[in-house]
């Protein structure tokens, strides 16, 4: 185990230590390395001993530094290793949905613990090894995002097609003895594990409390393209309003004993069931705003928060809006009010159906450009059409298809503004107050630019 330099910064404590390029970075205080994490964790003291190898010559450095300070070596890769991969073969995983012919990154599933720390990615705990289990106790690396799915062991071991799903579950016990904090998700198909299952699993992870500080709870993804995959069959209104009736009766039970909901059902139960949305105070902190928890209410009460600020004026604007067909009805709401507000700006707003997917894939994240402009083409009402950030991810004007900003503009034949997800921020959007988070890209009709 050990991480080698690429580069250093430049004034840094590497630098004046005299390490360059091609140095193996072997141990700090006899820990070994064994990647960026074990590295950002033991040089943040301001004396330690660097075990080092240079030329095929080890060595011991004493380094003296502030407190915190950034040591200054960087490797191939930020977490200065590969992503870990996900050995699982899940009934319901969403990457083995995707159609054919995507870019070969979207088709990688990662279950790194380091991701999950770093940037809350969910991990399923069965390619964990017990030096890893030790060392997240160890760094107390801190809250941790959790895909538990399940607490029957049998049931795990099914869902998931992995025999490790079973034994590794007891992990649970052990970060909640080392005080690591875990937000836990639980994907749902209908039948499987729901129901008294259901039941099972949040009374034994409401058992770790308060270690466990959430429980999200989302409905699993079907696309179109399960050949060769476990049926499933998605919710309806009925049996999303039934399991919708165990959460809510749980969050119930946690407030009265926890002062908060510590299980949250995502807006899809909701908005399938036909049912109201709960207050911003059910949500607590949002801890699992990033799993569709709590995203509705929250878009809600800050876009109208940020239409009542005054404004001294307001200029005449018209747009068209993409948006999936989950979150169309709140998005259509919103531009209602805009516009009995400020009549002279006018929103169209596009529901948008995800046929690229098929299925009953509704977020708006995964709408992609080709679906965008078949049912966007000779429907615009104006000559701008705004896009939420979240479909083109972190892709740097890519949607998930590939198609980019600047040819989806090019055959719409109009600006494409890419806009904030937030409320607050879609409001101030919509009105024209926001300069575009990427250049604007105007095209005529006909234009071969």
């Amino acid at each position: 185990m050990a991480l080698h330099l690429v580069s250093v910064d430049e004034n840094s404590p590497a630098q004046r230590l005299g390490l360059t390029a091609g140095t193996t970075l072997i141990a700090i205080d006899g820990n070994e390395l064994a990647d960026a994490l074990d590295y950002q964790f033991y040089t943040a003291a301001p004396r330690f001993t660097l075990t080092v190898c240079e030329n095929g010559v080890q060595r011991n450095l004493a380094v003296e530094k502030g407190e915190y300070e950034p040591f200054g070596c960087n490797f191939q890769t930020y977490l200065g290793d590969e992503k870990h991969s996900c050995d699982n073969h899940c009934m319901f995983c969403f990457i083995d949905q995707l159609p054919p012919g995507m870019r070969p990154s979207l088709y990688f599933k990662d279950d790194d613990e380091r991701l999950s720390f770093l940037y809350g990615n969910y991990i399923t705990m069965t390619n964990l090894t017990d030096r890893e289990v030790e060392r997240i106790v160890k760094l107390h690396i801190s809250p941790i995002f959790i895909s538990v799915h399940t607490t029957n062991p049998a049931l795990r071991v099914r869902m998931m097609a992995n025999k490790r799903a079973a034994e590794t579950l007891n992990y649970l016990d052990v970060f909640a003895k080392g005080g690591i904090e875990m937000n836990c998700q639980l994907v749902l198909c209908r039948g499987i594990n729901d129901g008294e299952e259901l039941r099972r699993t949040l009374d034994d992870l409401l058992a770790l409390c308060p270690q466990v500080n959430s429980i999200a709870a989302v409905p699993a993804g079907v696309t179109d393209y399960r050949d060769g995959l476990y049926k499933l069959t998605p919710y309806d209104a009925g049996s999303a309003a039934a399991t919708l009736e165990i959460l809510e009766e749980y969050s119930a039970r946690c407030r009265k004993t926890y002062g908060r909901s510590v299980v949250y059902p995502s807006d899809e139960w909701y908005l399938t069931a036909g049912r109201e949305l709960p207050g911003a105070e059910f949500y607590d902190s949002y801890a699992q705003l990033e799993d569709g928890v709590g995203m509705w209410r929250l878009y809600h009460d800050t876009f109208l928060a940020e239409l009542d600020q005054p404004r001294a004026t307001v200029p005449p604007r018209c747009i068209d809006v993409a948006t999936g067909t989950l979150a169309a009805p709140l998005i259509a709401e919103m531009a209602r009010r805009l516009q009995e507000r400020y009549p002279q700006v006018k929103v169209t707003v596009h529901a948008i159906r995800n046929d690229y997917f098929g299925g009953n894939v509704s977020v708006a994240g995964l709408v992609t450009g080709t679906d965008i402009l078949r049912q966007c083409k000779d429907h615009m009402a104006s000559s701008t059409l705004c896009v939420p950030e979240v479909m083109l991810r972190d892709e740097k004007g890519h949607f998930l298809d590939d198609m980019t900003t600047r040819q989806l503009g090019q055959a719409l034949g109009c600006t494409v503004e890419i806009i904030p997800t937030d409320g607050a921020g879609c409001c101030r959007a919509y009105l024209g107050e926001l300069k575009p988070r990427r250049k604007k890209l105007h095209f005529s009709f006909g234009s071969g630019s």
